[in-house]
């Protein structure tokens, strides 16, 4: 249930309506927005609307069916999450970029400065990497966390990095503005619990085979727990097909519309698994409503220890920002970036050749499940 609440309630009034909600079993957290007021009752309370529309301050009790609450559209219509100099959920489009793994210092620090350079105001890197197998590279731990601040520090740029384990939380939200929790991790309950008890931001990836209802679920964890400041990311389910790493779902951002009021991210990157459809699938999530994107970029690709395979080079990425911002035109929208781009930089790619093929690779070559988990 949603109760909506008077604009001239008093606080004595509404104190008096959560208490009557907790003496039937439930509980409830207050939404501020813009044009009212909203307790959105959690638990199952024995309360009904008719008892409830006669208490002083109550304007509407609504019955609200989905399993969650807070993350329902119900509960507000949208509620934009706010990173340093970026805003998603708001009219301009955003990007997140970097390499899947921190590396070395040198490799993560030169790409800290290739992104600063072209605007992108927040880097991704993994310092801990939730690998398929035992042997691939699982990241330098802390010492990864310190070159991520380090990056921060000497570019302006906000930090994006996995946390994977409950006690790494803390450990993590000291070096990070943003905790990402991978796709592997959507239903890790105990790691959700604790990502929700920190004052970050918390970016929530869709697992391979969870419907939108138990993605939304685990946001619930999130919200309920109290932390308020929540982006979801699309990048792709797990499906019969084997031509690329996942297919990328992008009913899902039209489909969330109607569902919640979260932003949603896409990661076409993970979505694909191949650097020749990265931007192809990055303007079309723009064109179906994305908030922003996250993307690999790393500066040698070809010798990169995870994910090279979808990664960009700088060049390809400066491109796909030129073409993101075109699109973006046509939809309404814009490209957040932090600098005034070059007079000749970030203008509409031109147009190639209908048939004509990158020298880039164009299928993801490693095997199915090989890469990162995010």
């Amino acid at each position: 249930m949603i109760i909506v609440l008077r604009k001239d309630a008093s606080e004595a009034q509404v104190a008096a309506v959560e208490r009557r909600v907790y003496e039937s079993g439930g509980q409830s957290r207050r939404v501020t927005g813009d044009e009212r007021t909203l307790l959105v009752v959690l638990g199952e309370p024995r309360l009904s609307r008719e008892e409830m529309l006669p208490l002083p301050g109550v304007l509407d009790a609504l019955r609200v069916s989905k399993p969650y609450k807070l993350a329902s559209i119900e509960a507000r219509p949208r509620s934009p999450v706010t990173v340093g100099r970026t805003t998603f959920g708001a009219a301009a489009i955003a990007c997140i970029a970097g390499p899947c793994a921190v590396e070395n210092r040198r490799m993560f620090l030169d790409t800290a400065a290739r992104l600063a350079s072209l605007g992108v105001t927040m880097i991704r890197g993994g310092a801990y990497k939730p690998r398929s197998s035992p042997y691939a590279f699982q990241g330098l731990g802390e010492a990864g966390l310190e070159i991520l601040a380090e990056a921060r520090e000497r570019h302006g740029l906000a930090v994006v990095t996995e946390v994977m384990a409950p006690g790494k939380v803390a450990l993590v939200a000291r070096h990070a503005d943003v905790l990402q929790i991978g796709a592997r991790n959507m239903q890790n309950y105990d790691l959700l619990k604790a990502c929700a008890e920190v004052q970050r931001p918390v970016l929530l990836k869709r697992g391979p085979a969870a419907t939108l209802d138990e993605w939304l679920m685990s946001a619930e964890y999130l919200l309920a727990g109290g932390n308020n400041q929540v982006l979801l990311c699309e990048r792709g389910i797990r499906t019969f097909e084997t031509s690329t790493r996942n297919p990328l779902d992008l009913n899902a951002l039209p489909a969330l519309r109607r569902l919640t009021h979260l932003p949603v991210l896409v990661d076409p990157s993970h979505g694909t698994g191949a650097r020749d459809f990265v931007t192809p699938m990055a303007l079309a999530a723009v064109a179906a409503g994305a908030d922003g994107l996250l993307v690999e970029v790393h500066p040698d690709p070809e010798q990169a220890l995870s994910d090279g395979a979808q990664s960009l080079t700088f060049d390809q990425f400066e491109r796909l920002l030129r073409s993101v911002r075109a699109v973006a035109a046509v939809v309404g929208r814009e490209l957040f970036l932090a600098a005034p781009p070059q007079p000749e930089a970030l203008q509409p790619a031109p147009a190639r050749r209908l048939g004509a093929r990158s020298p880039a690779r164009t299928a993801y070559s490693g095997a199915p499940g090989a890469g990162g988990g995010e």
